[in-house]
């Protein structure tokens, strides 16, 4: 795929870095990208994206833009609220960059649609605070063989990790989790949030996506970052592939 004019001077920062160049910014634009939430995770790392020249975006979101949403969702203005998350973060990302073509899905992904939504995606980056969604989404891109980066932020700690659990040495999502699917998430409105930590995440999480789309340095998958903000201390965790997993392990019917 080949860069434009306008697009080797927007990009020229990349191009100009060894281990990106034009070939890998070529990647970026051919590339197609599912971000599902549009909030403390998704909306940092949707802005990112964007400028970093992904060449389609869709974006999953059925909520709406609340007031407490501006102290750490920071595509929204305080203009925005009611408006739909998904259709205003697609309004944004045309302001960033307009190259990128953008889909808006303003819905609740289901495991039953989640299959659907990850077909002909490149990449799937899960931003969700519910449990049962992140399995969805981690169950459906394990299936498609779709790289899953999947990040969380609550208090003052955020994790992140990519998922390739179909490669024989990778963990999946559920190697890290365990097996309990009846787990229920606990929201940002009940144990609060550090806003600028979402950013944080939210663009490390866009860095993954793009690290798998145009490799560089080493292979982030099957490592946990965790990030203690109190402490302002990052440890990185090798995850084991589960040989028991009921999803990715030996034996698995796939």
């Amino acid at each position: 795929m080949r860069l434009s004019d306008e697009e080797l001077e927007r990009y020229a920062r990349h191009i100009i870095l060894r281990e990106v160049g034009g070939a890998g910014q070529a990647r970026l634009k051919a590339a197609r990208v599912l971000v599902i939430g549009a909030g403390g995770i998704g909306a940092p790392a949707i802005q990112y994206l964007a400028a970093a020249g992904i060449g389609a975006l869709t974006i999953v979101d059925d909520d709406h833009v609340d007031r407490s949403n501006l102290q750490r969702q920071i595509l929204f203005a305080t203009a925005d609220i009611g408006a739909g998350k998904a259709e205003t973060a697609a309004a944004r990302v045309a302001a960033i960059n307009p190259n990128v073509a953008v889909r808006v899905e303003n819905r609740r992904l289901s495991a039953a649609d989640a299959p659907a939504l990850i077909a002909g995606h490149d990449v799937v980056l899960d931003g969700t605070d519910n449990f049962s969604t992140r399995l969805a989404v981690a169950d459906a891109a394990l299936a498609a063989r779709v790289p899953l980066v999947s990040s969380a932020v609550a208090e003052f700690e955020g994790q992140l990790g990519t998922f390739r659990g179909w490669e024989p040495d990778k963990p999946c999502y559920r190697c890290f989790v365990g097996r309990d699917p009846e787990r229920e998430g606990i929201s940002c409105s009940e144990q609060g949030v550090l806003g600028a930590l979402t950013g944080v995440l939210g663009s490390l999480a866009a860095l993954e996506v793009i690290r798998a789309l145009a490799p560089f340095g080493d292979d982030s998958a099957g490592k946990l970052l965790l990030v203690d903000a109190l402490a302002l201390r990052f440890r990185t965790l090798q995850l084991p592939k589960d040989p028991g997993c009921p999803a990715c392990g030996a034996g698995t019917l796939r």
